[in-house]
């Protein structure tokens, strides 16, 4: 199988469903976005594979690219416009949410508390899961409307919101693990 198809030579592409879309499209648009979310991990992984002491966190982050890949065939697929055979295939249940979830509690008792906001950077791989939950922020947003038509389930919805919520303590978990220190915003701060 090629990987060229040249079915969007013209600037149009396909949704599960079969109906084509412009590639500007909002919802492509979601699509595409957690697509750089998802890569974004992938690029954090490519730091995380050379430390061994960051072992803890590389399973996590293969299971949440693998996530993705659903969401993105979830959304790929609108409630309103789909069979429900197709819809069954790209469900998107509350389980990856819940290991979220427990995988943060197994997180934060290691971290010490924050009492201010910190910003992005530190270990490579911690700065680069900074960036992933910024793009997972913007995925969220770009997908709340279809959210309130019914074209994604609200389990895609919760998910997002906890996966940014999970690579902010991934990112200070990497750097704790990699004893890169946490800069505190200093609000108003002159040279």
């Amino acid at each position: 199988m090629k990987i060229y198809t040249r079915t969007g030579d013209k600037g149009d592409t396909s949704l599960y469903t079969g109906q084509r879309l412009p590639k500007n499209d909002p919802l492509i648009d979601a699509i595409g976005t957690i697509d750089e979310c998802n890569c974004s991990i992938g690029m954090a992984l490519s730091f995380a594979n050379k430390e061994p002491r960051l072992d803890p966190v590389k399973s996590h982050l293969e299971n949440i690219q693998h996530a993705l890949f659903d969401v993105g065939a979830a959304l790929a697929t609108p409630r309103t416009r789909s069979t429900n055979s197709k819809i069954d295939k790209t469900r998107f249940d509350h389980e990856a949410t819940q290991q979220l979830e427990e995988w943060m509690d197994q997180i934060e008792v290691v971290l010490p508390p924050l009492h201010s906001f910190i910003l992005p950077g530190g270990h490579p791989c911690g700065a680069t899961l900074h960036l992933a939950r910024s793009i997972c922020r913007r995925a969220e947003r770009l997908v709340v409307p279809f959210n309130k038509q019914g074209d994604v389930s609200d389990h895609i919805l919760c998910y997002l919101n906890r996966l940014s919520d999970y690579l902010f303590m991934a990112s200070r978990y990497v750097n704790h693990l990699m004893n890169s220190q946490e800069i505190m915003w200093e609000p108003h701060k002159k040279n």
